[in-house]
């Protein structure tokens, strides 16, 4: 019961304390942009958490209905340049164990987003930023590698030329 009377309390003390102006025009000026800011806050906050499911959903697919899922979103991408179909696309292609793999793509679509102004940097913006540097991080280790690689293919070939020498040498 008492916990009732607070849960009351409380909920009457915020609606006091809200911005309410009543039935009529929208008001104008400073609450009104504060109001616009987080509406796109929220509906960037769920858009933000559509995708994460999204791509929950698709990396649980199998490879055929991945397919079909990169193809809608690059046609719906192709359709609205919006944030959110770029997001949704570069999440798509930055799916670790897929046979679409493309993190150099995937980066090149977050990177308008992720290095524009980050003062005024929204929910997808940073989410966007986050998958950019997770993307970027990964596409470092794989040019790393590569150089590994060379580098070992060059020391095998050094060593074989060696071993070659050696086999010819008169004893």
């Amino acid at each position: 019961m008492i916990r009732v009377a607070l849960a009351f309390g409380c909920a009457l003390a915020c609606a006091g304390c809200a911005d309410y102006h009543g039935p009529g025009p929208a008001p104008a000026g400073p609450a009104a942009a504060r109001n616009a800011y987080w509406a796109r806050e929220d509906r960037e906050s769920r858009h933000v958490l559509e995708l994460i499911a999204y791509a929950q959903r698709v990396a649980a697919l199998q490879a055929e209905e991945q397919q079909r899922e990169l193809n809608a979103s690059s046609q719906i991408f192709s359709k609205e340049r919006t944030a959110y179909a770029r997001v949704r696309l570069a999440l798509l292609l930055g799916l670790p164990g897929t046979a679409f793999t493309d993190d150099a793509k995937a980066a090149a679509l977050l990177e308008p987003i992720a290095s524009a102004d980050a003062g005024l940097a929204g929910p997808m913006q940073q989410f966007a930023g986050l998958l950019y540097g997770q993307i970027s991080e990964r596409l470092r280790e794989q040019r790393r590698a590569a150089q590994y690689k060379e580098l070992l293919d060059a020391l095998k070939d050094v060593e074989r030329k060696i071993m070659e020498r050696e086999q010819v040498r008169p004893r």
